[in-house]
């Protein structure tokens, strides 16, 4: 017997911790002690900071106008690479989960393989294989190479959240959908994939930043992304630690962002039910 009461709200009291601000605090302050331990300890060792030197590196303003510094243009490229990827693997993890879920043999054997495939080897070694192996097969580049590492890695995780959302979608809603006469395209389409889509949208988002961070990867392969541009300047200039923070300062962003992104979301669809 189903209660009619309404499900119980989160006190505004606590709403605060369960928002991206209080894990945005969370994080500097991480950033902050680390930041302290460090400097505490290269003191015993005379390092000397040299952040002036760092914006250069970012951007250059002069009588021409605007031009983007090596990190800023290695920023470009992780963003690239990381949309496109995105989009790849939530398709792929889509596709996949509807396979896993399917009548059908064939389609249920071949994404459990990939599935189980893609889970269980490291990212670095599926990087090296599709570059190096499959690239000269089927023309592909570093950076297609790279986009199409991340996106088969990311989308069997993906494919995993697709999977549960569906399935934790009430059977009533599929018998609802028989009796109005879709079909099971259109029972996907219209009644289970937008309730699915609520449910699963925090993990995946969690897994959209973890594929941002897992991008750093693709410098292995000699794409210049932030990373390899960052290790190419440190090589240079022995900035190691100004530029590495800075790094990490602008991965930081673009997660924040994307948090912030999800949150919004959240918003519109609980306004919307």
């Amino acid at each position: 017997m189903h209660s009619s009461l309404p499900p119980k709200k989160t006190p505004r009291r606590w709403r605060f911790f369960r928002s991206p601000v209080f894990d945005i605090a969370q994080f500097l302050l991480l950033i902050v002690l680390i930041f302290w331990f460090f400097d505490h300890s290269i003191e015993e060792m005379g390092y000397q900071w040299q952040w002036y030197q760092v914006p250069r590196y970012l951007y250059l303003w002069d009588e021409t106008g605007f031009t983007a510094g090596p990190l800023l243009r290695g920023l470009g490229v992780t963003v690239q690479i990381s949309a496109i990827s995105l989009i790849l693997a939530f398709s792929i993890g889509l596709i996949t989960a509807l396979l896993r879920l399917s009548n059908s043999v064939p389609g249920r054997v071949l994404s459990r393989v990939y599935l189980e495939v893609s889970r269980n080897t490291p990212l670095l070694i599926q990087l090296f294989f599709i570059y190096f192996v499959m690239g000269p097969i089927l023309g592909l580049d570093r950076f297609w190479a790279a986009v199409v590492s991340l996106s088969l890695f990311e989308g069997a995780y993906a494919s995993e959240i697709f999977r549960s959302g569906i399935v934790s979608v009430e059977k009533g809603q599929w018998e609802a959908a028989h009796s109005l006469g879709l079909n099971s395209q259109h029972a996907y389409r219209f009644i289970v994939l937008p309730q699915a889509i609520r449910r699963i949208l925090p993990p995946l988002a969690n897994q959209a930043i973890s594929l941002i961070k897992d991008s750093a990867l693709v410098s292995t392969i000699a794409v210049y992304d932030l990373t390899m541009e960052a290790q190419a300047l440190i090589s240079e200039t022995f900035l190691t630690f100004e530029l590495w923070f800075t790094v990490a300062l602008m991965y930081l962003v673009i997660t924040i962002s994307l948090s912030f992104l999800v949150s919004f979301l959240e918003k519109r669809m609980e306004r919307g039910n």
